[in-house]
């Protein structure tokens, strides 16, 4: 996934920073002059272009202020050539996580509406004979984000479609589960693009399908690793302050100064492979961070 590392930042909104990965600069200019026969200057080029991530930055922002409605936590959002990206973090419950995931394509929907207000004003200005490029322009918008919200609704894991699968699957099959039948079914969906790819030689589709299987490869692995945890037993007198739940037994922590696992409750935050010390301490089911004493003081309050 793209980061703000190698990345440009272009201004802050909402307290939610935006970035733009310096490929994005490449692929625009080979966007650009790949399409010169659709207009008769390349500066509509540039304006559809740069439409098409306008629709994509409103479609990201979806995913932010709606994590944020529901107590989650925002963060950054970066574009890139394959579109963007929200980083959010909302709260581990399956009605929030479907809530932050829909809402991005909940504004391509309200899009529709406003990009064809946009064609038929154009059609009623006479800009087809006036003003060719500006028509082609608006209509190619409303295509655009037409086209986005059909894609990006495909139930491919992780496109926002699968995500939403994942979610609605969660209040069945719990967190865990869901997310590995949601990885499986995106593995077929990218078996799918392959051959869509091969078809139409689109090697922008064959990036997409590498992004794709990854994404799908670490869900599988962290459906796994949530289905190990779930399994394990659980630790006495520590509770999350968040979701209350104990602790498991077992190295579900890895350091992220040498990458070793280790069990942080057994080492009292403190890794036993090179001493870092942690100031709080991640929990494995809502992923809420906390100082390990408040861990400790919540499982050992007095009972009344």
């Amino acid at each position: 996934m793209p980061t703000r590392k190698g990345s440009v930042k272009l201004f802050r909104l909402f307290g939610i920073t935006v970035y733009l990965h310096w490929a994005w600069f490449l692929v625009a200019l080979w966007a650009i002059n790949y399409r010169t026969h659709v207009y008769t200057s390349p500066v509509w080029n540039a304006a559809e272009y740069l439409s098409l991530f306008a629709i994509v930055l409103m479609h990201e922002f979806g995913h932010q202020l709606a994590c944020r409605s529901v107590g989650g936590q925002t963060h950054d959002i970066v574009l890139w050539p394959l579109g963007g990206v929200a980083y959010v973090t909302p709260p581990q419950r399956p009605g929030a996580t479907l809530w932050s995931i829909a809402a991005g394509p909940l504004v391509n929907v309200i899009l529709i509406p406003v990009t064809a207000a946009m064609v038929m004003m154009s059609s009623r200005l006479g800009w087809y004979d006036t003003n060719a490029d500006a028509y082609d322009l608006v209509h190619n918008i409303w295509y655009i984000n037409l086209g986005l919200l059909i894609f990006n609704m495909m139930p491919v894991f992780p496109l926002d479609g699968g995500q939403i699968l994942r979610s609605l699957l969660w209040f069945v099959f719990g967190r865990a589960n869901s997310l590995l039948v949601a990885s499986i079914i995106g593995f077929l969906g990218v078996a799918g693009f392959v051959l869509l790819a091969i078809w139409m030689q689109s090697l922008w589709l064959g990036a997409l399908c590498v992004f794709i299987a990854l994404n799908c490869w670490n869900g599988f692995k962290q459906a796994q690793a949530l289905i190990k945890v779930s399994k394990a037993p659980r630790r006495d007198g520590f509770r999350c302050p968040e979701c209350k739940t104990p602790p498991p037994m077992g190295n579900f922590w890895r350091c992220s100064k040498c990458g070793q696992p280790f069990d942080t409750f057994e080492s009292h935050a403190i890794c036993p492979h090179c001493s870092t010390q942690y100031a709080a301490t991640s929990c494995p089911e809502c992923g809420a961070l906390q100082p390990i004493t408040a861990w400790e003081s919540f499982g050992q309050q007095p009972q009344m």
